[in-house]
């Protein structure tokens, strides 16, 4: 597959925004932005709609550190 040309990055982003604002809007309901979803599938190759996906999760957890903090885990008890 042959990278994509600069009308079709652009149009793959602006499907991308799309669906984001209306996860953003709908508490992350994948079910309500299903025609963004598909208009991603289709404007986007595979490997970037993966990409995308990851991103926006780390985003998120980025996001969510940052206001609320890290709490380490306890993690395993070592006997001496």
């Amino acid at each position: 597959m042959s990278a994509p040309n600069a009308s079709e990055r652009k149009a793959c982003w602006a499907a991308r925004d799309e669906l984001w604002r209306c996860l953003d809007d709908n508490n992350d309901q994948a079910a309500a932005c299903d025609r963004f979803q598909k208009d991603m599938d289709a404007n986007c190759p595979m490997q970037w709609v993966r990409y995308f996906a990851k991103r926006r999760d780390f985003l998120k957890y980025k996001a969510e550190m940052e206001t609320q903090g890290f709490t380490p885990a306890d993690g395993p008890k070592v006997s001496s």
